[in-house]
């Protein structure tokens, strides 16, 4: 494979995806591709099972059926340490940032060091500290448990675990829920900036139109058990299906339509 043909294969690929969990099924025959470099927004209604088509891509929920590759390499048929191997290749940051309460940031931050590397001390600590700062977040913050740190901050420094490995995916459950406009925006403008310069590829779980608007390349519509529709803010404007149309033709897809027009997106990246 030449590596216009590497460039141009979908970084994750979803095909036929089927999800139960008792007599309720979440998906049922879920197609997705996500391409090298973008931001992908993965939108729907409650229920729809947004977050958990992110955990079957990571490997933490099993599908009942179908297929799902990463890397060009399948996540339900592999070894542990062929598992093991693919993670270190992506960071997931949880709602809320999913810390540990009986750690400082910094050490959050190590953790997934101390999982898949082998680190002086000195040295993991030293880098654990530049992802602290690459996300925003003050050097005093490093010292700092979770419980005394704003949601804002949480969210940061759940970000900043994230790309501890230095990964070539990230993926972001609902990465602004919770936030205030202003406090939003900027995380938005966090993510789009940390995607240009690391050349991430991000998969984001979102309701937040702002969001879709700001930093999304393209936009996933989980519905009716399925990926009803996928495509940029242009094309989900056309798409002839009453919760499309709603969700994005709506009061607040209006409002914030107005509001991101006026900001160019390479700004935010």
């Amino acid at each position: 494979m030449t590596e216009t043909e590497q460039a141009e294969k979908p970084i994750i690929r979803v095909r036929g995806l089927v999800k139960r969990f008792g007599t309720h099924v979440v998906h049922d025959g879920v197609d997705l591709d996500v391409r090298r470099g973008e931001i992908i927004g993965i939108v729907g209604g409650s229920g729809t099972g947004k977050s958990v088509l992110l955990h079957q891509i990571v490997g933490l929920l099993k599908p009942d059926a179908g297929q799902i590759e990463v890397f060009g390499q399948s996540v339900r048929d592999t070894s542990d340490e062929e598992y093991r191997d693919l993670r270190r290749r992506w960071g997931v940051m949880f709602q809320d940032g999913a810390l540990f309460s009986s750690l400082t940031v910094r050490q959050n931050v190590e953790v997934p060091m101390k999982e898949q590397l082998d680190l002086p001390d000195d040295l993991r600590k030293t880098l654990a500290g530049i992802k602290v700062r690459m996300v925003g977040l003050p050097d005093s913050a490093q010292g700092t448990y979770p419980s005394d740190l704003s949601g804002g901050m949480r969210k940061r420094a759940g970000f900043a675990r994230a790309i501890s490995l230095d990964p070539e995916i990230v993926f972001l459950d609902e990465p602004t829920a919770g936030l205030d406009p202003i406090g939003a925006a900027a995380f938005d403008t966090l993510i789009g900036r940390l995607q240009a310069a690391l050349g991430l590829t991000v998969f984001m779980v979102t309701h937040d139109l702002d969001s879709l608007h700001a930093i999304c390349d393209r936009i996933a519509v989980l519905a009716e058990k399925k990926v009803l529709a996928v495509g940029t803010m242009a094309e989900m404007l056309e798409v002839d299906h009453p919760w499309v149309r709603e969700y994005f033709h709506g009061p607040r897809a209006r409002a914030a339509l107005a509001t991101t027009d006026t900001t160019d997106k390479d700004e935010m990246r």
